[in-house]
Formats: C-alpha cells, sequence, structure tokens
C-alpha cells in the first residue's frame, strides 16, 4: 500500500460501470475523483485545492475526447503523469500520443489490477527504490570489500571502480540516504590500494608481462584494426580527459542510435595528453617513439606549441607499420570549439565514403584546465557529481552528440575513447626540484627530484616504466591517489590555491581507468 494517499483524477465517460475498479484502487489507498466528460475533468483539474497526482483518461468520449482533452491538460500542468485507456495499439496513434506527452497506455479491456500496477509503477517506483537502497549498497560495499581482500587483478579493479561509479550516478538522481560518507571513504581506500596495486604491476605490464590490461598502446590493435581488417568504415573518436563516469552518464543518450559494446584499458603513464594521447595514435610506448620515430617525439615545449602536432603522422606509421593500406587515406580533425564542431558536422555530412576518419574532441580537457583558474567554473562544478552533470549537459548539446547521431544515419562504426580520465585532488604533497622541473600538479619531470614516497611514485630509472631517458640525472615524480605536487616554498599559498581541482598525470582509477567503446548503428 502507499505510504501516502495519492489523488487520482479518472477522466471516462463509462465511469460509473467502473465503480467496482475505483474501490478496488481505494483499498490500495488511491483517492480517486471521477469525472464523465472532458469537460468535467478539466474543471476538477484546474481547481487549485486539489493537486492530482496522475490522471487516467479514456480516449474515446462522447463531446471533448481524450486526445483533445489531453491537449487541454498540458495547458494547465505539463508534469502531471497522463495514462491514456484507449482501444488502439496502432504505431501512429502511439507516435501522436506520446509527443502530446502521455505517460503510459492502457489498452482495453483493462483489468483492475493492471491499472493498480501501471500507478504503482509511476507513481511509487522511486520511493520503493529508495527503500531498498541501504541494503542493495550493502551487498555491493561488501561484495567490493572481498574483492579488495582476494589480491584483486586489473579486471577485479576495473569491476571495482564500475561499480563504485555505478553508485555515484545512482547518487546523482536519489535523495541523501545517510550513505555519502561510507561512499566516500570506500572510494578513497579503493584509490589507494589501485595506486598501489599500479606501482607494484605497471613496470611489468609495459615489459611484456602475458598478465596486463589492455593500454593506451593497445587500444588501435584491439578495438580499430580488426574493423579496418574486415574492410568496415570506422570513425576513431579521442575525447580528451573523459572519465569513465563522464562517459556512463551520457551513455544513455546514444541508446536509440546504436548498439553499445563497452570495453576498457588504462591510460599509460604518466596519465598525460603528451604520454596517453601520442600512445593512442602511435601504438608505442614513449620509449619506443622517442628512439625509433624521434622526428615525432616532444616531451616539452620550448616554444608554447603543442606537444601532440604529430598524431595524424603517428597513425599513418602505425597502419604501415602494420600493413594496412586504405582508400580514401586517413582522415584527421581536432575539435577545440564551437566553429570547429560545426565544420566537421559538414564534413561528416557530406562524407560519402570513409575509410578511417579519426576525430580528437578538447572540450572536456579545456573545461578541466580553466576551471582551475576560474571562480565562476569552480562553482559550476564544485564536486565529481556537478562535474558529471556539467559534461552530461554539455555532451547532450554538443556538436559530438550531432556528429554521432549523423554518423548513425549513415550506418558507419564508431570506437570511442578517452586517452586518460582526470582525478578530484585534494590533499597537496610536497614536490622537490630545480627551476627547470615541469610545472605540471599531478606529474613531473626533471633532474634528482624528490618527493614523500608514500604519497607518490618515484621513477628513478625511467626505462623501467618505458619513459625517455637522456641523461642519467632524469627522473619523474607521479602523484598518487588524489594527492598534488606544491613545492615548499610558500606550501599553504599554493595548497590553497590548487585544492579541490581536477588534475591528470598521476595514478588514480580516474585517471587511468578509461571507457573504450564500439558503436554499430541500429539503422539497417
Amino acid at each position: 500500500m502507499p505510504n501516502k494517499s495519492h489523488k487520482i483524477l479518472w477522466i471516462d465517460d463509462e465511469i460509473e460501470a467502473l465503480l467496482p475498479h475505483r474501490r478496488f484502487l481505494e483499498t490500495r489507498g488511491y483517492n480517486v475523483t471521477p469525472a464523465t466528460n472532458g469537460e468535467d475533468g478539466i474543471e476538477l483539474l484546474k481547481q487549485t485545492e486539489t493537486q492530482y497526482d496522475a490522471i487516467l483518461l479514456d480516449q474515446v468520449m462522447p463531446g471533448k475526447d481524450g486526445m483533445a482533452t489531453l491537449d487541454t491538460i498540458r495547458t494547465i500542468n505539463a508534469q502531471v503523469p497522463v495514462i491514456l485507456v484507449t482501444q488502439s495499439s496502432d504505431e501512429k496513434f502511439v507516435d501522436v500520443a506520446l509527443g502530446k506527452q502521455v505517460t503510459d497506455f492502457l489498452v482495453k479491456p483493462i483489468g483492475v489490477a493492471q491499472i493498480a500496477s501501471t500507478l504503482k509503477r509511476i507513481l511509487e517506483q522511486q520511493q520503493i527504490v529508495e527503500t531498498q537502497i541501504p541494503g542493495r549498497y550493502t551487498n555491493d560495499f561488501n561484495t567490493i570489500n572481498a574483492l579488495k581482500a582476494s589480491q584483486p587483478g586489473w579486471q577485479d579493479w576495473i569491476d571495482i571502480y564500475v561499480k563504485l561509479l555505478e553508485w555515484d550516478l545512482l547518487s546523482d538522481q536519489l535523495a541523501e540516504q545517510g550513505l555519502e560518507e561510507t561512499h566516500f571513504e570506500q572510494k578513497k581506500e579503493c584509490n589507494t590500494e589501485f595506486s598501489d596495486f599500479v606501482q607494484a604491476n605497471y613496470p611489468e605490464w609495459v615489459h611484456g608481462s602475458q598478465d596486463r590490461p589492455p593500454l593506451s598502446v593497445d587500444v588501435l590493435d584491439q578495438h580499430v584494426m580488426p574493423l579496418l581488417q574486415a574492410k568496415t568504415p570506422v570513425y576513431f573518436i579521442v575525447v580528451d580527459c573523459f572519465r569513465l563516469d563522464h562517459w556512463m552518464a551520457v551513455e544513455p543518450l546514444l541508446y536509440p542510435y546504436f548498439s553499445i559494446d563497452r570495453k576498457y584499458s588504462f591510460s599509460i603513464l604518466p596519465s598525460a595528453t603528451m604520454y596517453s594521447r601520442n600512445a593512442l595514435f602511435s601504438g608505442m610506448l614513449p620509449a619506443e617513439l622517442a628512439r625509433d620515430l624521434p622526428q615525432y617525439w616532444q616531451e616539452k615545449s620550448e616554444d608554447g606549441s603543442s606537444t601532440n602536432q604529430f598524431e595524424r603522422q603517428l597513425l599513418e606509421e602505425y597502419l604501415k607499420r602494420n600493413g594496412i593500406r586504405i582508400k580514401p587515406g586517413v582522415q584527421y580533425f581536432k575539435i577545440f570549439d564551437l566553429r570547429g564542431g560545426n565544420e566537421y558536422k559538414k564534413r561528416v555530412a557530406a562524407a560519402t565514403r570513409v575509410s578511417l576518419s579519426t576525430l580528437v574532441v578538447n572540450f572536456i580537457d579545456i573545461l578541466t584546465h580553466q576551471r582551475s583558474q576560474s571562480e565562476v567554473l569552480q562553482q559550476l562544478a564544485p564536486d565529481e557529481s556537478a562535474f558529471r552533470a556539467v559534461a552530461q549537459s554539455w555532451f547532450a548539446h554538443s556538436a559530438l552528440f550531432d556528429i554521432l547521431r549523423l554518423i548513425a544515419e549513415q550506418g558507419v562504426h564508431v570506437v570511442l575513447t578517452a586517452d586518460h580520465g582526470s582525478e578530484f585532488c585534494n590533499r597537496a604533497t610536497r614536490a622537490y626540484g630545480n627551476r627547470d622541473t615541469s610545472t605540471s600538479l599531478r606529474f613531473k619531470i626533471g633532474n634528482n627530484l624528490a618527493c614523500d614516497e608514500n604519497q607518490a611514485v618515484h621513477i628513478r630509472n625511467p626505462r623501467e616504466y618505458q619513459l625517455p631517458a637522456e641523461s642519467a640525472s632524469k627522473d619523474y615524480i607521479l602523484a598518487k591517489d588524489d594527492y598534488y605536487f606544491v613545492y615548499p616554498n610558500d606550501f599553504y599559498k599554493y595548497k590553497r590555491q590548487f585544492q579541490g581541482g581536477f588534475q591528470h598525470g598521476g595514478i588514480s582509477m580516474g585517471e587511468l581507468i578509461t571507457p573504450v567503446v564500439t558503436l554499430k548503428p541500429r539503422k539497417g
């Protein structure tokens, strides 16, 4: 029985014959007000002293029929659920009714149990879900703890992270359950143990371990190459700094257009664009790239230019190395702003033949960096939940969404991924280095660096991590968990300045575990 008496307005010209149905609903806790025609129903709805929780509306009535009554209802109340009782299940009629914001349909003949279950689903589902949340959370909490206690492998860590993010997304939709602090602490503990796991295993992963997660260097091999070998046209889309929870928030928007196969990969280290994205396009680790294709390797920008200038060339070298020839050749485009998005939309709309078209979308990365410098953006996205909502809103109104729908219309496959994610950083840790040390907050490159090695990974031998080592004194430090680097000078000033920023380049679940999704158009 409902916790409160829901008020139902039932408009039907045969309402007297439905008295047994009304009495049954009243025994289930529903307060039913009858109306024998559309005009009377509208007048009842206009009475401000009564707010109805749902309306049962007969389609076929003399005078003002159900569809005309529905039009008037929506001018009075655009939100109240309307259940249309109809004799027709014709697809065209259903489309018209849905366009008029019908909530659900009941097709005659209808039984009282069918009416009750429909009302229960519409009016009480949220309450029922919230009632079950504590028990469901306890089960998942215990499952995650059991996995953590069993020496989890890389696949277990993906499962743990996905489960944690599913709770994040569910919490975004529900009222507070009193579980927020427990969930936060469990995520924090998981992030610490994951960072230790990566630190312990990463050198083996990049030196040929058979039991390693898919890394940035494997994405082309595992997801794009099979499509090219099968002569399947494909768009390869990389969204810079696109966190896994961002993808999970926007994924449902694409259900009408694509069947979606979501897999995962780990960003290489450092989890920063100059490393991970070059690895995506080349299929090579940084040390291999610096050794074999030095003309395309640039670890530091001396003149302010991008360290990712050669992605098209790296992709072409990858295809040549793997004996893949495609016609037409590789198409490459990068979107920084609305104008670039609109230009690429025109290209997609005009495309008559595609073999491999590659797109890099920089908006989320730009937003991430500008947020650290803008008080307005910090207020707009003060935490992970709000940042997720901003990413979802951006995607829903973005050129990228338009582009994907155009691609779906053309019947072309998409492989979409991120080079890395980001971490919401709340703890400062001291870094030591000279003035030539790089300025990033989550990783630093320099000579004879130092750090707190409980809070960061100190890479004294870059070759162990398949990173370039031009000199014996060169080393790297990578922040773990949610730490960010601050120099000892004016430590507390810069601690306050950078706290609560989304950063990347270090070791955390948010930075390393990235989505790799294959989108197959539903059309055709």
